[in-house]
């Protein structure tokens, strides 16, 4: 039997009361505030490895932002706890890709062992 809509919103205007989510989130803030202020710093050493390898490799600056967003996903991929040689073939597919739009597959792979220490992978 299908959900009446008079009490759809009543649901909804329950779960989105806003006295309610600011006393939730003013609990939560300082936590919040302390993580977003770790992984900004981590963030931000990482974009800066990134940087200089594209710089020792004599990328145009207007390149830079692509190497950004590969270094971005390849933190990802380590912040989620993928190492080994699975972290290896994920790195792998993200070079293809990168290089299929564009990039320079020697930068890529300077990044991928120099910022991240990932080696290439074993199998094919």
């Amino acid at each position: 039997m299908p959900i009446d809509p008079v009490k759809r919103v009543a649901n909804w205007d329950e779960k989105y009361n806003l006295e309610r989510i600011n006393a939730i989130l003013t609990g939560k803030r300082p936590v919040m505030l302390q993580h977003v202020t770790n992984v900004q710093s981590l963030l931000a050493a990482m974009e800066l490895q990134v940087k200089q390898v594209c710089d020792g490799a004599g990328v145009p600056t207007i390149a830079i932002p692509y190497y950004l967003c590969f270094g971005r996903e390849m933190w990802k991929l380590i912040r989620a706890d993928i190492s080994g040689e699975t972290l290896a073939l994920e790195a792998k597919v993200l070079i293809a890709k990168w290089k299929s739009r564009g990039m320079n597959e020697a930068v890529l792979q300077a990044i991928r062992t120099d910022v991240f220490n990932v080696s290439a992978p074993i199998g094919p």
